[in-house]
């Protein structure tokens, strides 16, 4: 008897209308972010936008990252969209690196996918390596970055945007990247 008010209280919640609003808006949220990075990655690197058209897919991921002295951490959030098909995969993701640095900051990370098989790597392994090295004092459209990102990853290019936040760091990070079950 328990077990069926259980599986009934389950399917009521997730059927609840409130329960998908909740993921559409989340969804929304993300779509809104990827088209403003994918705006201001178009503008300040306009080549970007027939690399990214003439690539397998893209993700565009917003990051929240902190360093304290040799210890860096860091989660967000993103979609990677595929060319060909047009879909979209939701997805979350967290960091943790070691190097010299003191910082928060709020960037913006895009990934372009020049491969089939780094795509799909990406989307049901999610594991990137990379070396990152920067200086950012930012609020929204006031300070300036400078930074250099690179990712171990073949048919992968990578390109950081600091939104906000204060940093002065060279880490060396692996982050996991997984679908959001939520989400998708």
């Amino acid at each position: 008897m328990l077990r069926i008010f259980s599986v009934a209280l389950i399917a009521l919640l997730l059927c609840n209308p409130a329960f998908a609003d909740r993921a559409d808006k989340k969804r929304a949220k993300i779509q809104k972010m990827r088209g403003e990075v994918l705006a201001q990655l178009y503008e300040e690197k306009p080549s970007t936008r027939s690399e990214i058209s003439n690539a397998v897919g893209y993700a565009v991921f917003s990051n929240i990252g902190v360093n304290v002295i040799l210890v860096s951490a860091g989660g967000g959030s993103g979609v990677v969209h595929d060319n060909q098909s047009g879909g979209d995969t939701y997805m979350k993701m967290g960091s943790a690196g070691v190097g010299l640095g003191l910082g928060i900051k709020d960037f913006r990370g895009v990934f372009v996918f020049h491969t089939r098989k780094a795509l799909d790597r990406f989307i049901d392994s999610g594991w990137d390596f990379s070396g990152q090295a920067d200086a950012a004092a930012k609020s929204d459209d006031k300070g300036g970055e400078g930074n250099v990102a690179g990712t171990i990853v073949n048919g992968v290019s990578l390109y950081q945007m600091t939104k906000n936040g204060l940093a002065l760091q060279a880490t060396l990070q692996g982050t996991k990247y997984w679908k959001d079950k939520k989400l998708n």
